[in-house]
């Protein structure tokens, strides 16, 4: 097609521009001149805050502009500072009185820090204002992501007419520069060609009225069937952190909740180990720990383990989601299965149950369902050999976090033919590191010498313990890979997986197929006619399964864009996979019916999904292991005992920061075995 112009609707959040107090007021919710901020309060403010422009209201219409760099630890009250050289101390209070004829009012409240280290200025919240236009790069809360998207959600139909009025309203046959060059841009969007892949079959269990299922445009529900491999949990427990359910209400839900495992084709004990506990938030650590100790010393005796934790959370639970993962999966082995208040007190929740089902079969080891081709060893180049499928992240620290490791996972398929469950690895690595630095690695021991390790390597051991066979095949499906640094990511991971490979057996080289799957584009595919219902699903979005590998796609290499899902609401966004590497030699027909049909096997949900599963598994995993990293309270934390620090980047790996490579990275703290073996971030 040659060059081609890519045109699409952008959005993003803008800070709103108030006074400084107000929008401190709205970001604690509350009326903050009645109590004064707690440490938890401070942070949450200068986190917000650092980097922000504000300007000065307090003198007329000189409307100075600073940028905020921090957050005075003392009260506007107590701020004082030298105004000469002999040592004259005046207060923050006093000097605005005098020199603007400004009376501070909320002296309780930190000042505002200004200007550098070298000369910091101490402003009062109340002279500032917020600078309007300024893009807010940080974290959006729930709350705003639901309402930006609210505002920014188009339907592909308007979508189409907003890009078609862009190109109409830029005028690019009178620009002069493009006159210049001689270049003509076509004021009609590109006609490519595409194919709809068909839905695969999925199996579900015999005992079930339906033992599978045919899905429709991308989803079908659990009415009539049972998973094709309940899992089984003899003993769970329950504890209540939200003090707005009564014992009887928790009792009940989770006695609801055990019966929907049960009905869903799970076999689940009705009745818990211990009556279920209650906590306060604050004290969670010491709570997880005497249940589990109370629920071991029944179970112990009998030579049994604790299968599964039933937590109930208030709705806004802050860190307390975070720590209780970090603690129940790195710390007592348990998995652990989160419901919220508002969850409990729903009028119908039939279908929120038999969705939480869906979870819990798969944290305790079984399995929702099968590819009918799977079980039938129909897969080309997957059922006839051994085969293991790879998914990877690497997921970075939010904006404005300048030390924090990025988090590398590593999710890998521990059956065959079925290809179904996957076991998870992080690791911690270097500040912003888009290259795996943990797949493979070789450290020296003082009694064996050089020993072999890395995650790969783990995950090509687990599949050869739970299979009785090593892998003959490898497909690795790579997530968060710019184009930019394709080849640099394919030559150093492709290596390691060489390597650990010849850690097992010296002649030991599967051949290996390794696929970059992106998301973060702005390619959007439009049916040719919006009138046609038979193009289209329900939200006017092109079909799931619909694949596009001409036109648009690279001229030599191997690359496809598919829409595996329905679209929800807004414009779906297709996938775009690139093959950077293949020894398996798939055709493109036979790589594009293998992702499509893996996007139905997504253990969470009755519906495609948008990229592989073995991508979106290990992007959990990296989103859970960021809850294990604990925060530093002092400038230098301590190394776990008996933990190593992360590596430097790899030779001719970039870095985004300057220094990054010298940070020694706190590991994370290792999951217990048994947690390793499930399906724990689901």
């Amino acid at each position: 097609m040659g060059l081609s112009l890519n045109i699409d609707m952008s959005s993003t959040a803008f800070i709103e521009p108030l006074p400084v107090i107000d929008f401190v007021a709205q970001l604690l919710d509350r009326d903050i001149s009645v109590r004064p901020l707690s440490d938890s309060d401070r942070v949450k403010i200068k986190k917000a805050l650092r980097g922000v422009k504000v300007e000065v209201t307090h003198r007329g219409n000189m409307r100075r502009k600073y940028r905020i760099s921090g957050l005075t630890s003392q009260a506007t009250r107590e701020l004082s500072f030298p105004i000469d050289d002999r040592g004259t101390v005046k207060t923050v209070v006093q000097y605005f009185l005098e020199t603007y004829g400004f009376n501070i009012q909320h002296t309780t409240l930190p000042c505002l820090q200004v200007g550098n280290q070298q000369r910091i200025n101490y402003l009062p919240m109340e002279v500032c204002k917020i600078v309007e236009g300024q893009r807010y790069s940080k974290r959006l809360n729930e709350k705003q992501i639901t309402a930006l998207l609210k505002v920014t959600c188009q339907r592909p139909q308007e979508r189409e007419k907003a890009i078609l009025q862009t190109v109409h309203h830029n005028a690019y046959s009178e620009d002069p520069y493009a006159q210049e060059f001689g270049i003509k841009i076509d004021e009609r969007l590109a006609s490519v060609e595409a194919r709809v892949l068909p839905p695969p079959r999925l199996k579900y269990h015999d005992s079930g009225r339906e033992r599978d299922v045919l899905p429709r445009v991308g989803q079908w529900n659990m009415m009539n069937k049972k998973m094709v491999n309940g899992g089984r949990v003899s003993s769970w427990a329950c504890i209540n952190f939200s003090r707005n359910v009564q014992d009887g209400a928790a009792r009940s839900f989770c006695h609801d909740l055990a019966l929907m495992c049960q009905v869903s084709g799970m076999d689940f004990a009705l009745e818990p180990v211990l009556p279920p506990v209650y906590a306060r938030p604050e004290h969670v650590e010491r709570a997880l720990k005497r249940l589990y100790q109370d629920a071991m010393s029944i179970l112990r005796p009998q030579g049994r383990e604790l299968d599964l934790l039933m937590v109930i959370l208030p709705d806004n639970n802050g860190s307390l989601y975070g720590d209780l993962k970090r603690i129940c999966e790195t710390d007592l082995g348990l998995v652990s299965q989160c419901c919220l208040t508002k969850h409990v007190f729903k009028a119908n929740k039939h279908q929120y149950l038999a969705n939480v089902a869906l979870k819990i079969n798969v944290k305790v080891g079984g399995r929702n369902t099968v590819l009918v081709d799977a079980l039938a060893r129909r897969i080309p180049l997957v059922s006839d050999v051994a085969t293991i499928i790879f998914g990877a992240d690497v997921t970075h620290p939010h904006p404005g976090e300048d030390s924090s490791p990025s988090i590398a996972a590593v999710v890998a398929s521990q059956d065959w033919p079925e290809v179904t469950k996957y076991a998870g690895l992080v690791s911690a690595q270097t500040h912003r590191q888009e290259l795996i630095q943990d797949l493979f690695n070789v450290r020296q021991d003082p009694q064996r010498g050089a020993v072999s390790g890395g995650m790969i390597r783990e995950l090509l051991i687990s599949f050869w313990r739970a299979t009785g066979q090593k892998p003959k095949r490898i497909i690795f499906y790579r997530d968060g890979v710019s184009e930019g640094q394709f080849y640099q990511v394919l030559l150093y991971e492709l290596d390691a997986i060489r390597k650990a490979c010849a850690s097992l057996e010296s002649d030991y080289q599967p051949p290996v197929t390794f696929v970059v799957v992106q998301k973060r584009h702005h390619t959007r595919l439009f049916v040719n006619n919006h009138n046609d219902q038979r193009a289209a699903d329900r939200s006017g979005n092109i079909l799931p399964g619909t694949v596009v590998d001409s036109k648009i796609c690279h001229p030599t290499e191997f690359d496809f864009y598919l829409c595996s899902h329905a679209g929800i609401q807004g414009t779906s966004r297709p996938a775009h996979y690139h093959v950077l590497w293949d020894e398996n030699k798939f055709t493109a027909d036979g790589l594009q019916t293998l992702t499509n049909n893996l996007c139905y096997t997504y253990a969470r949900c009755t519906r495609s999904v948008s990229i592989v599963p073995p991508a979106y598994y290990a992007h959990l995993a990296a989103f859970r292991a960021r809850f294990y990293m604990e925060p530093d309270t002092s400038d230098s934390g301590s190394v776990a005992s008996g933990a190593t620090t992360s590596r430097g980047p790899p030779p001719g790996a970039r870095n985004t920061r300057a220094g990054a490579a010298n940070v020694a990275v706190r590991p994370l703290p290792a999951l217990k075995e048994n947690v390793k073996r499930v399906m724990f971030y689901c």
